[in-house]
């Protein structure tokens, strides 16, 4: 069924000001004809003269707290880490009409509450038309429109208008002038090493009936090109959620100044690109809503790029890692194509074991992904020992600025069977965060990396035994240690060898610094992939000496 939206109460907030008493008390036998005027929730938002044509999309508008210091004309903007900074209300546009002007009543669909909650005061006031339905993933992007920021005395008693007089540029794809220094380096000293693949897949453009292309960057290793006999390892990395196809250009341009460094070994690295279809991220598994995406990467992709590179082409020099969702995917694809690969080292991964899905047991009965039994919201987010986010801030924000593309509307792209309206079914009711066990049964049945462990161990072990490692900090900013500790478990259950390695204190944004060393992380792992692909050139280890078993 398609993604709910948040309906806040229709109340109306009358303007508020103090008075002595005796006159409020005069007031309290007032008419009601002398009640103060009700305050406008509405506003206004127009298409630019220059505008050619209609115009559609979802329409937010976002108000934030006038502070001081801050610039007037800043945009603004939620964030993940303060959701509830910035209040935002939504709906979606088919069309401008003939007058070019569309209404949003700000109490309908809005975040954290309909906006005639809000305090008095002044508010910084933008308006965004989405016009791809991506806001959830990448936020505001190209072609979207948007207004100026006006400040606004709330509550007003007539509508604001709002006009939106700027499209967001595209950007080129090796444009990183707007990027640190140091980055805008990398990807220079790359760029002649990297190679753009397109590759238009046979079976997702089977299953979608239109052309589908999957798109990664080949980085060759320094020394590349002058012996045509020589084979390398290849690694293929996955981002996080938010990661794009353009993004990835940076990440290539890191792992570039380290192998021109001696940093790493020489291998040759591919940056799979898993967003795609406006659906969130695919993984790179296959699922009934977003196609063959596994199949398409092992049986296509894959063998293609071996054609055409100097790829080992076997199971010990092909790896995998990744962070976050692309923790998530490289595990996945290590246990679901356990004779491809030969290891993944994945960081910090989405939940492995759906016991343990960012702090909500999937499988206990009458679960609420929103609160816990006592009725508390459940964490989401937090910088150590402090609490940032709950689940239901971030869910019914999610579902405010878009139908799909936000996290956990793309697990649900990934993981859940299809409804019957044709769109992926949700795991949890989004006004009350019920947890809907038929789904969840779908979820484990098909997903779960630690019940596939725990159910067909001794299918998985000659092929998988010793190839999944797993790093992630204790106090990682989503809760992730939890779900990678049930994986440990069930893993040492079952007699498998696996490296768990949790890391003292580390968050899900400094996992690889270590000592100064912002790619320490990056280095351990790209040398152990060398060594397993290359036991040759790993260094002897000296055994400590034996101790003599004669007797004196």
């Amino acid at each position: 069924m398609a993604t709910k939206h948040i309906h806040s109460c229709q109340l109306r907030q009358r303007r508020r000001w103090r008075m002595p008493l005796a006159a409020a008390l005069l007031l309290s036998t007032a008419p009601l004809s002398a009640e103060l005027p009700i305050a406008e929730t509405r506003m206004i938002v127009t298409l630019p003269e220059s505008w050619t044509g209609d115009a559609s999309g979802r329409l937010l508008v976002f108000a934030k707290p006038v502070k001081a210091g801050e610039p007037d004309q800043a945009d603004v903007d939620t964030s993940t880490f303060d959701p509830q900074a910035v209040s935002v209300a939504a709906r979606d546009v088919t069309t401008f009409g003939a007058a070019r002007t569309v209404q949003i009543n700000t109490q309908e669909v809005a975040f954290p509450a309909g906006f005639a909650a809000l305090p008095a005061g002044d508010y910084r006031v933008q308006a965004v038309l989405d016009r791809n339905g991506d806001y959830n993933y990448g936020g505001r992007g190209p072609g979207d429109l948007v207004s100026k920021v006006v400040t606004i005395h709330w509550p007003e008693q007539t509508p604001a208008t709002l006009p939106l007089d700027r499209t967001i540029p595209d950007q080129a794809m090796w444009d990183f002038s707007d990027a640190p220094k140091d980055v805008q380096q990398a990807v220079t000293d790359a760029k002649p090493h990297l190679h753009e693949e397109l590759f238009e897949s046979p079976a997702l453009s089977a299953f979608w009936g239109r052309p589908i292309t999957i798109r990664a960057w080949v980085l060759t290793p320094p020394g590349y090109s002058s012996d045509a006999r020589q084979t390398y390892p290849t690694v293929y990395e996955t981002g996080g959620f938010g990661s794009t196809h353009r993004r990835d250009i940076a990440m290539a341009g890191r792992i570039w100044g380290m192998e021109a460094a001696k940093d790493i070994p020489p291998m040759i690295w591919v940056f799979l690109d898993h967003s795609s279809l406006g659906t969130g991220t695919t993984e790179f598994a296959d699922s009934v809503n977003n196609g063959p995406w596994g199949h398409a990467l092992t049986a296509e992709l894959i063998p293609a790029l071996e054609k055409q590179y100097r790829m080992d082409a076997k199971p010990q020099g092909r790896f995998l890692t990744g962070h976050s969702s692309g923790g998530w995917a490289t595990l996945w694809l290590q246990v679901r194509y356990p004779k491809m690969f030969g290891g993944t080292w994945s960081t910090s991964p989405d939940p492995s074991d759906f016991h343990d899905f960012t702090g909500a047991d999937l499988y206990a009965a009458n679960t609420n992904f929103y609160r816990d039994a006592a009725g508390k919201p459940r964490p989401l987010i937090r910088d150590h020992d402090k609490l940032i986010a709950t689940i239901p801030d971030f869910a019914r924000l999610e579902a405010v600025l878009g139908h799909d593309g936000g996290q956990f509307r793309s697990f649900e792209w990934v993981f859940s069977p299809r409804g019957p309206d044709g769109t992926p079914m949700e795991m949890y009711d989004r006004t009350t965060g019920a947890v809907n066990p038929a789904v969840v049964s779908y979820w484990r049945d098909h997903y779960d990396i630690a019940h596939r462990i725990e159910t067909r161990w001794p299918e998985l072990k000659p092929d998988l035994d010793g190839k999944v490692h797993l790093f992630v900090g204790t106090a990682d900013t989503f809760y992730l240690d939890g779900a990678a500790h049930r994986l440990e478990a069930v893993m040492k259950k079952a007699g498998a060898h696996a490296q768990f390695t949790f890391i003292p204190n580390k968050t899900h944004f400094d996992l690889y610094e270590r000592d100064g060393d912002k790619r320490a992380l990056t280095k351990d792992i790209a040398k152990a992939m060398y060594e397993t692909a290359r036991p040759e050139a790993a260094p002897v280890k000296k055994r400590p000496a034996r101790k003599s078993s004669r007797r004196h």
